[in-house]
């Protein structure tokens, strides 16, 4: 320990190394210890201090001029006879530890230290100081050179005796201001940037304002040129004049004002609109007819009403009648998927001799969609109907709105609200895209819309709407379809000639009946893609030699076992077993309801995923065998027992009151013993006294009973008229049974005598 004069430093640190001059008194001490204080608080570490020179200033005062050595850890202190404060100090030099850490923190702080003397303008005296430093712990102790650094920090540092830890700290601290400089950098950087860049787009925009003006391409000139497009473009008045409004706007601001670029995107929309420019109908009737039928096979109903409009306008033309604005076609075309409803748009378009545009309305959300962005919002563009017309280049185009029914609504606006003004004839001769703000007439244009199930469509916009149902195809018609369409079209995708692969009747009737189940062609298309893909590789590997025919075996080779079975015969050989017929957003389908005894209890069991329309149909079936047990020949202790009623398949949800008739018929079997005709499909609901109402989609079920091969359907009395709707020769291949009552049903569908070995 070595007693030495306390020297006090308010909110100044002294670091080893440094030299001060302080107006102290020290009497004749060679050596101090130089200790910071902050609000009568002492530091525990200060640093021993070396007097080098004395010096007397004017009027009597001394000053010292003192040298820092290296630390002192403060202890006792004590009060000599002169009334100097000594303090026992533990002197502590540095001790360069034998550490490559130490080097490497060494090397890492020069670094820093540079750099931010690169970043300050330094002219290389620092520099040139810090590397002149070899000891780490001087190296460190540089630090405390830096102003930045407040006096909290510089303590710290201080009172790190060991050097590697001064030197991790002092890194820490420089690595801070490194950090903080190089931001204020960025910041000086940017903003002299900008001032550059305004001062750089002023420069050039006057350059450009000069050449052309020499080029006679000035703004006077941008407007001369609006204002000619304007008159050519066949705009009506109220439309002109708000275009010679903005075009005003546009010549009193210039072409610099910012809001000029939003003016001319604005004329160059109203310009886009193709106001005066019609597509010339082909008002032949006749010929519309062969470019349907050319197109696509069946969909008499559709290709019927485009005849229909071609007929009227023709009569209306020849007779000098003026066009109703109200009496645009908009026509909804309604069935499963793959049944042509997309691409007969463009069949009618072709017809009509307009232009085609689709749009797809799938999983739009946003109203503005539809209306468009008011002119307020960046970015901002007319709606889909104006870019319809823009890209048709005629105010009468063929628009074909796709997949109307899954148009979505949130908080952006409901899309289908604002198809009620462009589907309804009474108004979309006014249309008001919310961009262009002007009226557009959409009178001209025939909208075609598409959806596969008319449930999800606002009631609103579906009463706007001429609907037109697509009830898919039957066999015979997607054989033709098959052969005429989509056998040339994969063909040609497989590389072959129409010379090189043909296929055989036999062979066509096979992939529609036992490898596709659907109501549109679709499936069908892609399982003769396949086979057409396989043949065209057997001949491009020389494995076989064109001409190649495609005959049942080849089919069976390239599709593999068979996918679909008519079942109906086996289901329904036992009793309990019903064939019903049911309809979904695919087509017509067949389901069959099964019926057990199991215990006692009476209690009805429901299984099969079924809605509750569904399962209160079951109970009413229940109820209605047990009022007709008797004409049945069914006991009363039959129905002491639960019944479990399960519909296939269990993972499909079901619902509707259609299955009433099937339900009771399948429980009656059960019962009586007496087996379903498996020829026979049956559809109706059934009421509690055993009457048989009215239900829909009679032309989907009954093709899809043709499909599966029954021959006799049972339908409500009230029905039969819809079977006008089922082609002919359909109709003349089955037996069609309208019913009023249970009984009738029963009478029809189950066979005279029960199975003997049936128990219940």
């Amino acid at each position: 320990m070595t007693r030495l004069v306390l020297v006090p430093l308010d909110d100044v640190v002294v670091f080893p190394n440094m030299n001060v001059t302080l107006t102290v008194e020290v009497g004749d001490a060679e050596r101090v210890l130089l200790v910071p204080k902050h609000d009568g608080e002492y530091a525990r570490v200060g640093t021993v201090a070396e007097v080098t020179d004395r010096v007397r200033l004017p009027g009597g005062g001394q000053a010292v001029a003192l040298q820092g050595l290296h630390r002192g850890i403060a202890g006792a202190a004590t009060t000599d006879a002169r009334g100097q404060l000594l303090v026992e100090v533990d002197e502590q030099p540095d001790v360069t530890p034998e550490d490559p850490r130490v080097r490497e923190l060494e090397t890492e702080y020069r670094a820093v230290v540079e750099e931010i003397l690169e970043l300050r303008g330094d002219d290389g005296r620092i520099q040139a100081f810090v590397r002149s430093i070899r000891e780490p712990g001087a190296l460190a102790d540089t630090s405390g050179y830096s102003p930045e650094l407040t006096f909290e920090q510089k303590l710290e540092l201080l009172e790190a005796v060991d050097v590697r830890e001064r030197l991790e700290l002092a890194l820490a601290m420089q690595r801070e201001r490194l950090s903080l400089m190089q931001l204020r950098q960025r910041i000086r950087d940017d903003v002299n940037a900008g001032m550059e860049e305004q001062q750089r787009e002023f420069l050039l925009r006057r350059q450009m304002e000069s050449i052309r003006k020499e080029l006679g391409e000035d703004d006077q000139s941008v407007v001369d040129e609006y204002r000619t497009k304007i008159a050519e473009s066949g705009m009506p008045d109220p439309v002109r004049e708000q275009a010679e409004r903005e075009l005003a706007r546009f010549e009193r601001m210039g072409e610099s004002s910012p809001e000029a670029g939003v003016i001319r995107n604005y004329l160059d929309w109203l310009l886009a609109v193709p106001w005066g420019t019609r597509s010339e109908d082909v008002l032949d009737p006749e010929r519309t007819r062969l470019v349907l039928d050319e197109d696509h096979a069946g969909l008499d109903d559709v290709k019927e009403r485009i005849v229909e409009y071609i007929a009227v306008a023709k009569l209306r033309r020849e007779r000098g009648i003026e066009v109703d604005k109200r009496a645009g076609a908009i026509l909804t075309l309604i069935g499963p998927p793959g049944t042509g409803k997309t691409s007969i748009g463009e069949s009618i378009a072709r017809a009509m001799g307009r232009e085609f545009v689709r749009m797809s309305l799938g999983g739009v959300r946003d109203e503005a969609e539809i209306r468009g962005h008011r002119r307020t919002y960046i970015g901002a563009l007319p709606g889909r109907l104006v870019r319809a017309l823009r890209d048709a280049g005629a105010m009468n185009p063929v628009i074909l709105l796709d997949e109307v029914d899954k148009v979505g609504a949130d908080w952006r606006g409901d899309p289908s609200a604002a198809l009620l003004e462009v589907l309804d004839p009474a108004q979309n001769a006014t249309f008001r895209d919310h961009y262009l703000d002007v009226e557009v007439d959409l009178s001209q244009v025939v909208f075609i819309a598409t959806a596969n199930i008319a449930e999800t469509i606002p009631g609103p916009l579906l009463d706007r709407m001429e609907v037109i149902r697509f009830d898919g195809y039957t066999p015979d018609e997607k054989a033709a379809i098959a052969r005429g369409y989509l056998w040339p079209r994969q063909r040609e995708r497989a590389g072959l000639r129409e010379d090189e692969a043909s296929i055989t009747d036999e062979a066509l009737a096979v992939v529609v009946a036992e490898y596709t189940r659907e109501a549109g062609v679709r499936q069908l298309e892609r399982e003769l893609g396949t086979i057409l893909r396989k043949t065209a590789t057997s001949v491009a590997a020389g494995r076989v030699e064109a001409p190649v025919t495609v005959d049942v075996a080849a089919v069976r080779e390239a599709l593999g076992r068979q996918k679909f079975f008519r079942e109906a015969a086996e289901r329904t050989a036992v009793p309990g077993v019903a064939t019903g017929l049911a309809v979904n957003a695919t087509g017509g389908d067949v389901l069959f309801v099964e019926a057990t005894a199991v215990g006692g209890g009476e209690k009805l069991v429901l299984t099969g995923q079924l809605g509750d329309v569904m399962k209160e149909s079951a109970q009413i079936a229940m109820s209605a065998v047990r009022s007709h047990a008797d004409a049945l020949g069914i006991d009363d202790q039959a129905f002491e027992r639960s019944f479990h009623l399960h519909v296939p398949a269990g993972a499909i949800p079901k619902d509707g009151p259609s299955a009433g008739v099937t339900m009771a018929t399948a429980i009656a079997s059960l019962l009586s013993g007496r087996p379903v005709r498996h020829t026979v499909g049956m559809t109706g609901e059934l009421t509690l006294q055993g009457r048989v109402l009215p239900i829909g989609g009679i032309k989907q079920k009954v093709l899809a009973a043709h499909a599966a091969g029954l021959t006799d359907v049972v339908l409500p009395e009230r029905n039969r008229a819809d079977l006008d709707d089922v082609p002919e020769h359909v109709r003349e291949e089955m037996a069609f049974h309208p019913v009023m009552s249970l009984d009738e049903v029963l009478e029809i569908a189950l066979e005279p005598k029960p199975i003997t070995h049936v128990t219940l």
